[in-house]
């Protein structure tokens, strides 16, 4: 059955606006989707199966005079390759558990280091300030791990790396899973992450600066709700017109 406006049927532009309006949705869904995909290995080895999301921990640092000075709420998944006790390469996934994370770290004028350790599992963070910029960012990350099923111990570090981006006295926010690339053996998958390892006041985060895979989030709805809003408005000046025409074509008696 057709909708109708009043008396008049609607024109069939309106079934067009909505096939279209779920096309637009999938495809900017499915683009945002392949941006975030984890990186494939280079040895072609089957996808681990994923524990599912891990549980959001927090985590404090604090100077020598007790105040914090880094403050971090993120949830934590290592994706490691290594040899296992059958000589095999394999792919394993590894959430980091809050309630059995132990941590610390340090502070310093334009240097900032946190470290999670967990049976067997010690990852550490290192964030770099530049004071003229203002600007500072997560310079090395570390991971040693000595798991029941690894041949032997693993070891993977990266020293120049250039991820959470902020400015000194605010902090930086990622909901979506974002993966930080540290080497071929060794990336970090982030959820829910929030963190200021500089200029953190009363022991509160300061004002947040969101990462690119928030703003492109938030973006979908716009221009979808924006494309929509554009062709309903064409359809309905069509109606009108059309409408308009058909009036005129009677002569009064």
């Amino acid at each position: 059955m057709i909708p109708h406006i009043g008396k008049q049927p609607l024109p069939a532009g309106l079934t067009f606006i909505v096939v279209l309006a779920a096309t637009l949705h999938q495809s900017f869904t499915q683009e945002v989707a392949a941006t975030t995909a984890a990186p494939q290995s280079s040895t072609a080895l089957a996808t681990p199966a994923a524990p599912g999301n891990p549980e959001r921990g927090n985590y404090n640092v604090t100077n020598s005079t007790g105040t914090v000075c880094l403050m971090a709420r993120m949830g934590l998944q290592l994706n490691v390759t290594f040899l296992n006790n059958e000589n095999k390469t394999v792919q394993e996934l590894m959430n980091l558990h809050p309630n059995q994370t132990k941590h610390t770290g340090s502070c310093e004028s334009d240097t900032a280091t946190l470290i999670l350790m967990e049976d067997g599992t010690n990852l550490t963070f290192s964030f770099a300030l530049n004071t003229t910029s203002k600007k500072y960012h997560l310079n090395s990350l570390a991971l040693s791990a000595i798991w029941p099923d690894m041949a032997d111990s693993f070891h993977a570090s990266n020293t120049s790396l250039d991820y959470l981006r902020g400015t000194l006295g605010r902090s930086y926010m990622c909901r979506e899973e974002q993966i930080l690339n540290v080497d071929e053996k060794f990336s970090l998958n982030t959820y829910q992450l929030q963190v200021q390892p500089f200029g953190v006041r009363a022991d509160q985060f300061g004002e947040a600066e969101e990462c690119e895979l928030d703003e492109d989030d938030m973006l979908i709805p716009i221009i979808v709700g924006a494309a929509l809003s554009g062709l309903v408005l064409i359809v309905l000046m069509a109606y009108l017109i059309g409408r308009k025409r058909s009036h005129a074509g009677y002569q009064t008696i």
